[in-house]
């Protein structure tokens, strides 16, 4: 509850100037007395996904900081759909949050008819981690950096495949970025989820994908992939000898995407402030940034709601001009 919000709906009986602070004192009590009882962390990640390992590691790490059950519980499928439902279902107490990618509100719009409005019904407390994509080749490619690759594809024109985890989303709006900066044509093959389409980019089957850190990250250092750059600011600790495409004269494909902790609006505005505290301080601890690390990500920026909130408007405003460029339709 919002006390503005609340003081307007009630100034015609509490004309009172200690109303709102009336307000203000009851929300501060209800943020010092949660959580009672345990919450629920719901994440749209299958177990052992990146989401989900990043909530089973907030989730110690908040009930350390606040000395209740913090509990994971994976809602996979509908392009995360069925999670969100899933909170918003529930009481908006603040003990049912979630756990998500920024690409609910930035990209999946775009290849579902969703039944809530993610800009609106959900809200971005946190960001969790960051991180860029990779783009990733098979090891046999004639190649062995992305001038060369680029070099390859010119000599090659309309033979070269790239794949991404879903037709639709950033895999696959990266590799038309690289096409329009670099003046090459690769065509794009779409597949659901990232396990199958690096199964055939290992298999030569498709030569390059874009695909996130921690699903390529194993890959890489085993030696079955060929990693070519990275889109993040700077170059991943787990993978310096990677550069990024800033690095390599293509600013424009500085892209992140983050994993966030969010929750329904209503939930009240002191509990909300009490777990990004928290949160924050979760983020700080050595093993929880070493196990971002680990997945090849970077720890999340201590932004405010606005901030993450402006961020999402922009990444959906960029992936929809891209889209309209093709003519996208969801398949």
């Amino acid at each position: 509850m919002k006390c503005i919000g609340w003081f307007a709906r009630n100034s015609r009986v509490l004309m009172a100037g200690g109303a709102m602070a009336l307000c203000l004192a009851s929300q501060q009590a209800v943020a010092q007395a949660w959580p009672a009882k345990p919450v629920r962390i719901v994440t749209a990640a299958p177990p052992g996904g990146t989401a989900d390992m990043l909530a089973r590691s907030l989730a110690d790490g908040l009930s350390k900081q606040l000395g209740q059950s913090f509990i994971v519980d994976s809602k996979p499928g509908g392009f995360g759909a069925i999670a969100v439902q899933d909170v918003l279902a529930a009481p908006h107490d603040g003990y049912t949050l979630l756990v998500i990618q920024d690409g609910i509100a930035s990209e999946i719009p775009f290849l579902s008819k969703l039944r809530f409005d993610p800009f609106n019904d959900i809200k971005p407390l946190a960001e969790l981690a960051r991180g860029g994509l990779v783009l990733v080749g098979n090891p046999k490619l004639p190649a062995r950096d992305l001038p060369e690759l680029i070099r390859y594809i010119k000599a090659h024109p309309a033979s070269v495949n790239y794949a991404s985890y879903s037709s639709g989303m950033l895999g696959h709006t990266m590799g038309l970025q690289l096409n329009r900066l670099a003046g090459i044509d690769m065509s794009h093959v779409g597949y659901k989820g990232s396990p199958p389409a690096l199964q055939d980019v290992m298999g030569g089957h498709v030569p390059l994908m874009f695909d996130g850190t921690a699903t390529s990250l194993p890959l890489i250092k085993a030696g079955k992939l060929h990693a070519f750059a990275v889109s993040s600011p700077k170059r991943l600790t787990v993978l310096p000898q990677v550069p990024t495409f800033t690095e390599l004269g293509y600013p424009g494909l500085n892209q992140v995407a983050w994993i966030g902790l969010w929750a329904s609006p209503d939930v009240p505005e002191a509990i909300q402030e009490r777990l990004r505290a928290a949160t924050r301080k979760v983020l700080e601890t050595p093993a929880v940034r070493d196990r971002i690390a680990e997945l090849g990500l970077d720890a999340g920026l201590p932004k405010s709601q606005a901030e993450l909130s402006a961020s999402l408007h922009a990444a959906h405003d960029r992936q929809g001009a891209l889209l309209k460029a093709i003519d996208f339709k969801p398949e």
